[in-house]
């Protein structure tokens, strides 16, 4: 037996002889996985970078850890209790490693991840939670799903009126939008292509989390294909043809090299200067990841697309965002910075 597995196996004896935590209630899960909790959760691991996010906004002082560390630029826009949470890596997502070494030693009450409730994903939920003894719930990331995962976790941690008034402020940004831009007929919408890494060339089919953003904002995402879902890596050609009128970036590099580069010199958005970067402090505002950051994307994407329509301020409606939902209020400098940051001068 490998020195983890012994590891593992000594745990799980641990928690067969100790017996089940104490479970006053149970829960479905957006899977429709039923699961135990602990009649107090306090202490929480977050499976991957949306779920640290989504228990960040609703019970802070549960999240165990960051799946990342914050960078520098990203401290401030936290509050600065939770800033040096250490890091926890990720079970789940691109580039996540399933250590339940570390998942045990955080002894957390439960293990939530948000985004994807695929079968894959019930069955790692399973697997570890039958593994550690730990609740594992899976909660669902779909845009239009977010008012409903927020009352549903903010059940589970106790938080319910937190979740509540977060799910309200979704259903009216939503209902805000959909007044604003309903009567814009599709064939007017903008064209727009979601262009990811230093080259741009990675991006989201029509449908995809990562890109769900631009349709829910009023624009038409162009890479799109009958049958094809997910990230993609598209070719300059497929671009090219596609010929957006709008490129949303959150990549610098490709920001900085988008507007001599002939590669993209003939598309409509270059040659429009329709090309905008979007700020990344604490999180992504459009995806990286797609969690409950994107609520502040949409805003910021509704002003871009239909600046006659959606008029409201952005400076004060970034303020509001930060201050509801991560618990901050921002210094004029530091917003100063994301308002210089979403014009293309990141920092």
């Amino acid at each position: 037996m490998t020195r983890p597995a012994r590891f593992l196996a000594a745990i799980l004896m641990a928690v067969l002889i100790a017996g089940a935590p104490a479970s006053a209630r149970t829960i479905v899960d957006s899977a429709g996985r039923t699961v135990e909790l602990p009649d107090t959760v306090s202490r929480v691991f977050a499976a991957g970078p949306p779920a640290s996010i989504l228990v960040y906004a609703l019970k802070p002082e549960a999240l165990l850890g960051w799946p990342r560390a914050l960078r520098g630029e990203e401290r401030p826009y936290i509050a600065e209790a939770y800033r040096d949470l250490p890091e926890t890596g990720r079970l789940t997502g691109r580039g996540g490693e399933a250590n339940l070494e570390r998942v045990l030693a955080l002894k957390p009450d439960l293990i939530i991840d948000f985004g994807s409730v695929r079968d894959t994903y019930a069955d790692l939920a399973d697997r570890v939670q039958a593994q550690t003894g730990i609740p594992y719930i899976l909660i669902n990331g779909r845009f239009d799903e977010t008012a409903g995962s927020l009352r549903l976790v903010g059940e589970a941690l106790g938080v319910a009126e937190r979740g509540e008034a977060l799910a309200r402020d979704v259903e009216e940004t939503f209902a805000a939008l959909d007044a604003a831009l309903g009567a814009v007929p599709e064939a007017e919408r903008p064209r727009v292509y979601l262009a990811r890494g230093p080259d741009g060339l990675e991006t989201g089919m029509k449908g995809s989390i990562n890109t769900e953003i631009i349709e829910r904002a009023g624009g038409r995402n162009v890479a799109e294909a009958p049958g094809q879902y997910g990230l993609v890596q598209a070719s300059p050609e497929q671009v090219i043809l596609a010929d957006p009128d709008t490129i949303i970036t959150w990549d610098p590099t490709f920001f900085e090299a988008v507007w001599s580069s002939p590669v993209w010199s003939g598309i409509t958005a270059v040659r429009q200067r329709r090309v905008y970067l979007s700020p990344t402090a604490p999180f992504g505002w459009i995806d990286r990841p797609p969690s409950l950051n994107r609520m502040m994307g949409l805003k910021w994407l509704a002003g871009l697309f239909y600046p006659e329509l959606w008029t409201k301020d952005l400076r004060e409606e970034t303020r509001a965002f930060y201050r509801l939902w991560y618990h901050v209020e921002l210094s004029d400098a530091d917003l100063d910075t994301l308002l210089q940051w979403a014009n293309g001068r990141a920092p």
